[in-house]
């Protein structure tokens, strides 16, 4: 949490100034002992070779989602004579991480046309902008295990 904290840091302030960088040292240093001092959510993070391929593998699906997803959105707003059946629909995961599932479900929700409701124990609710199955393996098969098989490897 220190890195990603000091990394948003330097971004934010777009300067390497010995005040910024100690003032950033500081709130990064501090903020995840009183905001997350029991928190057990990145304890499954894994930083192995293995799981940090399987990162950039699993941004450059997410990428390839987004782009397709909003194509096939803006083509609906576009031209109303494409179908629209929308609906929520549940899908299992076999991820058993926290921050996995909770990636997971952020993921499927920032893809346009896709909104993840309820996520509860092994199942997401998720809002579909063109239910294609009501069917929870189908519905799976196409919303979740595209992501699901990298956030395995990254998560265990």
């Amino acid at each position: 949490m220190f890195i990603t904290l000091m990394g948003v840091w330097l971004l934010l302030n777009n300067s390497l100034a010995i005040e910024v960088v100690v003032s950033g040292l500081l709130i990064s240093l501090v903020l995840p002992f009183l905001l997350c001092g029991k928190c057990d959510v990145f304890t499954n993070l894994k930083m192995n070779p293995k799981a940090i391929l399987y990162s950039f593998l699993f941004l450059i699906t997410f990428i390839g989602e987004l782009i397709k997803a909003n194509i096939d959105v803006a083509l609906r707003v576009i031209s109303p004579k494409l179908p629209i059946k929308p609906g929520v629909v549940e899908v299992k995961t076999k991820l058993q991480s926290k921050i996995a599932r909770v990636v997971l479900a952020n993921s499927i929700t920032l893809t346009p046309g896709t909104f993840t409701l309820e996520l509860k124990d092994d199942s997401l609710f998720i809002h579909w902008i063109d239910v294609q199955s009501t069917d929870v393996k189908k519905s799976t098969k196409l919303i979740v295990e595209k992501f699901e098989k990298y956030l395995e490897v990254m998560y265990g």
